[in-house]
């Protein structure tokens, strides 16, 4: 099977019947599938089929998923299942039929300060549940932050985040980089994960804050002309105060924001929990 080439539709994978397609990127595809043996519908995510013949990935691919699945938060999108069947890698996970934030921001712009501020804290508290339990992320950005609708009157989304059948272990040595450069989107990256060098939590809590920005402002924080440039940024460029480009927004919202992006990750906040409740209250608001 070539580069993201489709499944075929009515097939099966691993007791899952795949119905439809409901979204790509750049390590595989998400069909719409029915649980065969439950008769539940699930998203399932088939990988692309070099990553499959990297033994080193498909070993990390399936462990860190297992882990990934122990982890029982409320804004964690619940793993199944994941393994290999007939040379495919797969993840199955609930279904969840809202939008991703990516795709919300296309489509509203940016979001009302209360609703930016309440996702943060959801998806920060997903990821200080991982790292407590020895997971990083490494990818955190708005097209892996699933929105379903919330039953709260006054915020109608609810986060989950997803993806974390692709994250790196915390203390792992060796770092993966046979596909790409690094793991991670390039308006996310941390300059730790440009360059190289060790990535825990802090990295995520970089990738949170330029999804912060970017769900405030309706722009990424750094916007250059070409890749090279926008990975010189990250490394090096000081990021424009946030306030400037959202009106209304306190002044101090700014220096919370520096901080979480620091190039070093010793000078940022020490969980995503922290940060975002510092923002909250910088902006006039009140820490849930």
């Amino acid at each position: 099977m070539a580069r993201n080439q489709p499944i075929q539709l009515g097939s099966q994978i691993a007791g899952y019947q795949v119905e439809r397609e409901i979204g790509r990127g750049g390590v595989g595809v998400v069909y719409l599938a029915k649980d065969l043996r439950l008769g539940r519908i699930v998203a399932l995510k088939a990988l692309s089929p070099e990553l499959t013949h990297i033994d080193a990935f498909r070993r990390r691919f399936i462990h860190e998923s297992r882990m990934a699945a122990a982890i029982d938060h409320p804004h964690i999108v619940p793993i199944f299942e994941a393994g290999e069947a007939n040379g495919v890698l797969y993840i199955a996970m609930r279904y969840v039929s809202g939008p991703d934030l990516g795709a919300l921001l296309d489509r509203d712009g940016p979001l009302p300060v209360t609703g930016a501020m309440r996702i943060a804290a959801q998806v920060a508290s997903a990821l200080d549940a991982a790292h407590e339990n020895g997971l990083v992320h490494s990818d955190v950005k708005p097209g892996n932050i699933l929105l379903a609708r919330s039953d709260t009157a006054d915020d109608p989304n609810y986060a989950y985040l997803m993806d974390f059948g692709l994250a790196k272990p915390l203390l792992e040595e060796e770092s993966f980089t046979t596909v790409g450069q690094f793991v991670g989107t390039m308006d996310y990256v941390s300059p730790e994960q440009i360059s190289g060098g060790p990535v825990d939590g802090r990295g995520d809590l970089y990738n949170l804050a330029c999804v912060v920005y970017e769900a405030l402002a309706g722009s990424s924080v750094f916007q250059r002309d070409d890749d090279m440039a926008l990975l010189w940024a990250h490394q090096y460029d000081q990021p424009p105060d946030l306030s400037e480009r959202c009106p209304g927004l306190a002044p101090a919202v700014d220096s919370v924001m520096a901080k979480a992006l620091a190039k070093d990750p010793e000078h940022r906040y020490g969980s995503c929990r922290e940060f975002v409740a510092e923002l909250i209250s910088a902006a006039g608001g009140r820490p849930s």
